[in-house]
């Protein structure tokens, strides 16, 4: 059995913000000065009496002191003040797969890392988390023998600094310096690592060579016009990056060259059209979008996020031009080619508050200029798609805050992504 052995801060998170903030807390309860936040990445990775003591010159009481401040502030806010790494969760799923034993050894105490890895909805993947359970922790060396079994045959530890790399070689195994972290590539190669990797990339090509990619997800979101989409799928990308899955947005019409350019037929203001080649035009353009876009980003295992999808086209034509819901997915049946999202995130609201907003907003375009009944019809069209696959929809009430709005989507679209990763 092979055993990888991760270190946490800067290696599967990026934990500056919150380890920073805490530093700076610490330090001023103390009466010391802040550090320079140019300085902040050298706090990460070194235990921290180390860093207290040697880049802000307390002594070993001081130190002792400022780790207990340090903690205060950490334990309840700054372990949330994180990232996961982009392809980190998809190393961890290849690794699953591969039926590694996969561990973590790190200087910082066991509970925080614990619920650190439980809140990004890492610890399916883990089978031994180790940390520090005293106020100055133990040695790295003996972090790392206590994250290993009883039996293995070969192991690796996987840092982003020195600490980790010599910790590795004394406790008898090789060690992989990681350049996407705190650390740099002189460090390790001074500490004498066997391997280096600068990105996750390269560390999925080291750890896993030639395993096939897990499958992403394609999630889309809609809503009326001036439901608030734009400002929730800026939300949302950014949430699904924190929790480290890797977001690839497009749009329909669009998201492919050629989509982008039946695109510009469909929002003229000034081409008037029939409502059979509007939709016509709409399933050119998904049908370029599923083939060219959606599936080679699903196939290489990141989250396809787009703005818009075939309920657009049943609800606008559909329902708005009175084509039918029925016929007009029967017209998009070839172009979506059984590739339908994961999750559908809609933003409800009644398409009198919608149009409110939008006029504000920027000119209306093609669409947005048609009569209220016409909008009506939207709306009903698409409370009909959802009654039909209520399972497939995320229905969120687009009336509420955007900061209320994006923590309930930001919620119901993680859930589903991390079900569907325990499924696979």
């Amino acid at each position: 059995m092979r055993c990888v052995i991760f270190d946490l801060d800067g290696t599967l998170t990026q934990s500056d913000e919150g380890i920073f903030k805490s530093i700076v807390y610490a330090a001023e309860k103390l009466g010391f000065a802040a550090p320079d936040p140019a300085d902040r990445r050298k706090f990460v990775g070194p235990p921290l009496d180390y860093s207290f003591r040697e880049y802000l010159g307390m002594s070993e009481d001081e130190a002792r002191k400022a780790v207990a401040a340090y903690r205060e502030r950490y334990w309840e806010t700054g372990l949330f003040e994180n990232r996961v790494y982009p392809g980190i969760r998809r190393l961890l799923r290849m690794l699953k797969r591969r039926g590694d034993w996969v561990a973590i050894a790190t200087g910082k105490p066991t509970i925080p890392s614990r619920r650190i890895i439980e809140h990004f909805g890492l610890n399916r993947y883990f089978d031994r988390i180790i940390g520090s359970q005293e106020a100055m922790g133990a040695t790295k060396q003996d972090l790392i023998r206590a994250a290993l079994p009883d039996q293995y045959d070969k192991a690796v530890m996987v840092g982003d600094r020195r600490f980790d790399i010599e910790g590795a070689h004394a406790a008898g195994i090789r060690a992989v310096g990681v350049g996407y972290g705190y650390g740099d590539e002189e460090e390790f190669r001074k500490a004498g690592c066997e391997a280096y990797a600068a990105t996750v990339d390269d560390l999925i090509a080291l750890l896993c060579p030639g395993d096939p990619v897990p499958a992403g997800a394609f999630i889309s979101m809609e809503g009326l016009d001036g439901s608030g989409k734009s400002t929730q799928m800026e939300r949302l990308t950014d949430a699904l990056g924190r929790w480290g899955f890797e977001v690839q947005l497009s749009r329909e019409p669009g998201g492919s060259t050629t989509g982008e350019r039946i695109r510009e037929i469909l929002l003229n203001k000034d081409d008037p059209m029939e409502p059979l080649t509007e939709a016509l035009l709409f399933a050119a353009s998904r049908s370029e979008h599923v083939r060219t876009v959606i599936r080679p980003a699903t196939a290489a295992g990141k989250v396809l996020l787009s703005d818009r999808f075939v309920d657009s086209s049943a609800a606008y034509q559909g329902g708005g031009r009175e084509l039918g819901v029925s016929h007009v997915m029967e017209i998009n049946r070839e172009a979506v080619d059984g590739c339908l999202p994961l999750l559908t995130v809609y933003l409800d609201i009644s398409h009198t508050e919608a149009l409110k907003r939008r006029y504000h907003a920027t000119a209306p375009d093609r669409l947005e200029r048609e009569s209220d009944a016409f909008h009506a019809r939207v709306e009903a069209a698409y409370h009909e798609l959802i009654r039909n696959d209520p399972a497939r929809f995320l229905c969120v009430n687009a009336r509420q805050s955007v900061d209320v709005l994006a923590d309930e989507i930001a919620r119901g679209v993680i859930d589903r992504l991390i079900r569907e990763e325990e499924r696979a």
